[in-house]
């Protein structure tokens, strides 16, 4: 499909069929990933396809327990959120049922393969994952692009050690993100709501408008 509509259209689904996602397309998906851009082509990005059912499990109760923290959190009105009441209870739904969905993909990266040249600078560090989430991006757009939907999270990161052991992820290697991988059960949106070009792109200097 036209990689611009694939853009308007990957988004976050929370609805899964349980039909399994065949091998040739998953292998699709991560032959087209690996060619997104990474610092010094180091290639640091590794991938673990979870498909048993006893491992999805241990995945969704590790899921909940952040997930539940930061659900309780908006209502009571400590963390505020610019999503729905249905976009909150959307994502409910997908803590309730990771594991029933067809597969879970943990994005790794390898320590050695990341150059953070922000660590300096006394701010959260982010420019590693430059290197990394281009690849997750790929890999959902190639999903897309066969009918297949996705929802990347960072939630399981908090249970990163947990998560390692249950799946042999040796040292050196860092969890970035889960995926979870499936025929959506609802279909895929017509275009993703996102906030007009002209209050985020900005002419020369931050703030002033771009009119192309």
């Amino acid at each position: 499909m036209d990689v611009i509509e694939a853009m308007k259209t990957t988004g976050t689904c929370r609805y899964f069929r349980p039909d399994p996602v065949p091998d040739e397309v998953l292998l699709t998906a991560f032959e087209a990933a690996r060619f997104a851009p990474q610092g010094g082509n180091r290639q640091p990005v590794r991938w673990v396809v979870v498909r048993d059912k006893d491992r999805k499990r241990q995945l969704q109760e590790w899921y909940l327990g952040p997930w539940k923290a930061y659900l309780d959190g908006i209502g009571a009105g400590d963390i505020a959120v610019g999503a729905l009441p249905k976009t909150v209870a959307d994502a409910d739904h997908f803590a309730e049922h990771l594991h029933e969905v067809p597969a879970i993909v943990v994005l790794c990266a390898e320590l050695d393969g990341l150059h953070p040249t922000d660590a300096d600078l006394g701010r959260l560090s982010v420019v590693g994952g430059g290197s990394i989430y281009p690849t997750a991006q790929n890999f959902c757009l190639a999903l897309r692009a066969q009918g297949v939907a996705s929802a990347l999270t960072t939630l399981l990161c908090h249970s990163e050690p947990q998560v390692k052991e249950l799946l042999g992820i040796p040292d050196g290697v860092i969890t970035a993100a889960h995926i979870a991988v499936g025929y959506p059960e609802r279909g895929f949106p017509a275009k993703l709501s996102r906030r007009p070009v002209e209050e985020i792109v900005f002419d020369e200097r931050y703030g002033t408008p771009f009119n192309a």
